[in-house]
């Protein structure tokens, strides 16, 4: 508590600082039409989200961190005026709370979120998760088995990654609990399965992204590019073989060997005191809880929730399917298909008479108090997103990239990918990271010799994108992760980082070498720098291995 205290009273003076250094420049009553702070579009832009992940990690503590991280780009936004600095956290059309929290699309992200943390309550109270739990401890033997089945669950559900991290985490965590996993490996599983596998995926709410943040006037066909990223799209890739490659080896390093060291040998799941779900975690067990309790329900959400999306993309009005994902709502067929679901496991139960009206209103609640915590992270991250773009970061991002260009287009795949993963990183956001660098790629190599180059690069930016969103704390990919896995939001983002650090190292090698390659010869060279790249990661976990020493389960034969 007391390094605590003394970490937050630097920061509560490095803000004093700010704000005397920038009171002399006090606007005063400003037009917020033609305002423009001091630091806008300049590095200090990236300041508040740096400072908000420094805090949590040092700190293990999410929530204030993002509100100081809030403070101080509403500080810099107002050029040390107090009274704009409350106004624009609050208020501003483009980043304050209560107009983050009035955005229909990020209302119908945490309307989607109660109704599934209303659906885990409901298959709580009537036994079909612990029937599913005791099923599947019958027929998967072991803890690599749970943990490859958790894998290949979270691949299936490749539609989008909200509701990837929350159903994989709904229906594995009682399976992964029985097995001794941790609630931090069990996020990382979440994680790692969720955007990494939506990027790669043609049919998926991010692919629909990643065709529309492709000019009009480029001359490229979206989609047809998005499906030639596919090989090129380094970190995913490199993300998908290097889970699996350590569940086979059975092998951890960084904070996460302690995670599952204390799992697997003492059953402690949390490592840390942090249990900021409370009693969601109970498993009711009835005579009448039965698998089909729990599998009947997945299956429908995932059919009403594909429905749902396609559905707000015109699938009923004669589009086709593919057309219709990517014109489809993530966010409005989310909340229509989940909210479909709930009706129909609610008549599920009524009818196998294992639910009364009575238990179903009591699940209201407990669904709603299981997802506050991921609801205040969600709210506090969206505006510090604001704050940031409040100041321009996307701008000398842009600035910055268009500079590198000149001159360095062999290294330019390499170069965007760190400045993605930079960006997506510091703002938590993926689709607002290829959104704000696949124009500038297109323009870079506007008229270039070389088309692969092109596809290269855009796979570049959208790995970086996706690498950044997986490390990042405030991303909200990561949040949800933490969310679907109930585990301490802080202590997934510690124990994941240094494998994604991992991946990102390797993928960088991998771009300079399809960067090099790709400049000097025609045609696709994915066929050797793709390989190369795989082969690189399995080398580079057998060094990390033979340095961090045993495997987590060496010592004991419990399997």
């Amino acid at each position: 508590m007391k390094k605590k205290g003394i970490i937050f009273l630097l920061v509560t003076l490095i803000i004093l600082g700010v704000l005397i250094a920038f009171t002399v420049n006090t606007p005063g009553i400003v037009n917020p039409e033609d305002y423009e702070p001091a630091v806008y579009s300049t590095i200090f832009s990236l300041l508040p989200p740096v400072i908000a992940i420094v805090l949590a990690l040092i700190t293990k503590e999410v929530y204030s961190s993002l509100f100081v991280g809030i403070v101080s780009g509403a500080l810099l936004y107002a050029n040390g005026n107090l009274e704009l600095m409350l106004n624009t956290m609050m208020f501003n059309e483009e980043g304050g709370m209560v107009y983050k929290l009035a955005d229909s699309w990020n209302v119908g992200i945490l309307i989607f979120l109660v109704i599934l943390g209303i659906l885990v309550a409901l298959m709580n109270k009537v036994g079909g998760s612990a029937a599913f739990g005791i099923w599947a401890s019958e027929h998967i033997k072991t803890r690599m088995g749970t943990q490859i089945a958790t894998v290949l669950l979270g691949v299936l559900i490749f539609v989008d990654d909200y509701f990837n991290c929350l159903t994989v985490g709904s229906v594995m965590r009682p399976v992964t609990d029985r097995r001794n996993i941790s609630r931090a490996k069990l996020a990382y599983l979440i994680d790692a399965t969720a955007a990494p596998v939506c990027i790669i995926a043609p049919v998926s709410s991010w692919a629909a992204a990643v065709t529309s943040s492709v000019p009009d006037d480029s001359g490229i066909n979206g989609f047809s590019m998005f499906l030639k990223t596919i090989p090129y799209n380094f970190y995913a890739l490199t993300t998908l073989l290097m889970m699996l490659t350590m569940i086979v080896m059975k092998f951890e390093y960084g904070p996460m060997k302690t995670h599952e060291k204390n799992a697997f040998e003492k059953g402690d799941l949390f490592t840390t005191e942090a249990r900021p779900y409370g009693n969601a975690d109970q498993e009711m067990k009835t005579p009448y809880g039965k698998v089909i309790d729990l599998v009947f329900p997945v299956i429908v959400l995932i059919a009403c929730c594909i429905m749902g999306m396609v559905y707000t993309g015109g699938f009923f009005s004669g589009e086709s399917f593919v057309t219709a994902f990517a014109d489809a709502d993530a966010s409005v067929g989310l909340v229509i298909g989940s909210l479909i679901t709930l009706i129909i496991t609610f008549c599920f139960y009524m009818v196998r008479g294992v639910l009364t009206f009575k238990e179903f209103t009591e699940c209201i609640p407990e669904g709603f108090k299981a997802m506050v915590a991921p609801i205040l992270i969600l709210t506090m991250a969206w505006t510090l997103s604001g704050m940031t773009g409040l100041l321009g970061a996307k701008f000398y991002v842009h600035d910055l990239v268009a500079a590198s260009a000149t001159g360095v287009q062999m290294f330019l795949p390499a170069i965007i990918f760190v400045v993605a993963v930079f960006l997506a990183f510091s703002t938590g956001t993926s689709w607002g990271t290829f959104a704000i660098l696949i124009p500038i790629v297109c323009n870079v190599f506007e008229g270039a010799d070389t088309y692969e180059m092109l596809v290269i690069s855009i796979s570049a930016c959208l790995a970086g994108a996706v690498c950044g969103d997986h490390c990042s704390p405030i991303s909200d990919t990561t949040i949800m992760a933490s969310a679907g896995a109930h585990s301490d939001h802080v202590n997934h983002v510690s124990t994941q980082l240094p494998y994604a650090l991992t991946a990102a190292a390797v993928s960088t090698v991998g771009y300079l070498l399809a960067g090099i390659l790709g400049y000097k010869y025609e045609g696709s060279i994915a066929l050797v720098s793709l390989p190369i790249t795989l082969v690189l990661l399995v080398v580079t976990i057998l060094v990390i291995k033979s340095v961090a020493g045993h495997n987590v389960e060496s010592s004991a034969a419990k399997e």
